[in-house]
């Protein structure tokens, strides 16, 4: 089945993922897809919340049964290539490990996989800035988080190319989606810090771990980080 039906579409919602996560949980197919036009509760990563302005932002959410081991980074993929094709400024789009998408060092999308792999399902929530004002973005935002820049109408093509990106890096091999990922890599030889260190990452393994060096090892040693939060520099100012 296509992905983006069935499609089920709502003004206002607290989370599209919550949304998705219910109609995956009474057998919706692979492909459902829920879309807003404004979130009340959106959510990413480590919990952090996700602003959707109504009508200048995507919000979706797709249903995905049996997804591959490496959907966040074959998302990024597909969100990278619409920033490409609609950023207005027509900055090229980068990734900052696992699936953060910037222009210029600053997000543009944000990025979750949530659900229950066990039961072979996974729910892909998506949210890009396609319309967004650079002062609407709340205070603490605004030096971090970017826009692609358009008009709210362009909300629905940016979705229509979404959807076409995703199925296409959904059908690619493993290592056409990393080739293309390593060509984005917006870490590749810089300093990096997380939890428990810092060092010099060295690209993505093709298990979709981070490959570190650490700053404190001889020049031959390397880590390999497979989740958390991971910063640009020393600090935790980005």
């Amino acid at each position: 089945m296509m992905l983006g039906t069935p499609r089920l579409h709502l003004r206002e919602v607290d989370s599209t993922n919550v949304r998705a996560q219910r109609l995956a949980m009474s057998g919706a197919p692979h492909g459902t897809l829920v879309t807003a036009e404004a979130q009340s509760a959106g959510h990413g990563r480590q919990g952090r919340t996700w602003v959707t302005p109504p009508g200048r932002a995507l919000a979706c959410s797709l249903v995905l049964r049996e997804p591959p081991r490496l959907l966040p980074m074959v998302a990024a993929l597909a969100v990278a290539d619409v920033a490409d094709h609609f950023d207005a400024a027509g900055r090229a789009a980068s990734i900052k490990w696992p699936n953060d998408v910037l222009l210029d060092g600053r997000k543009v999308a944000g990025i979750l996989a949530e659900g229950r792999p066990q039961e072979g399902w996974v729910v892909l929530g998506i949210g890009v800035n396609v319309a967004v004002e650079e002062d609407a973005f709340p205070p603490e935002l605004r030096e971090i988080a970017t826009s692609l820049g358009c008009a709210p109408p362009q909300v629905g093509d940016a979705l229509a190319l979404l959807l076409e990106r995703l199925a296409h890096w959904l059908a690619a091999t493993p290592a056409e989606a990393m080739d293309a990922y390593r060509a984005r890599d917006a870490l590749a030889g810089r300093e990096i810090s997380w939890n428990d260190g810092r060092g010099t990452a060295l690209g993505v393994a093709d298990d979709g771990r981070l490959r570190v060096r650490p700053s404190d090892d001889d020049a031959s040693a390397e880590v390999l980080l497979d989740a958390g939060e991971v910063h640009i520099g020393s600090g935790r100012a980005d």
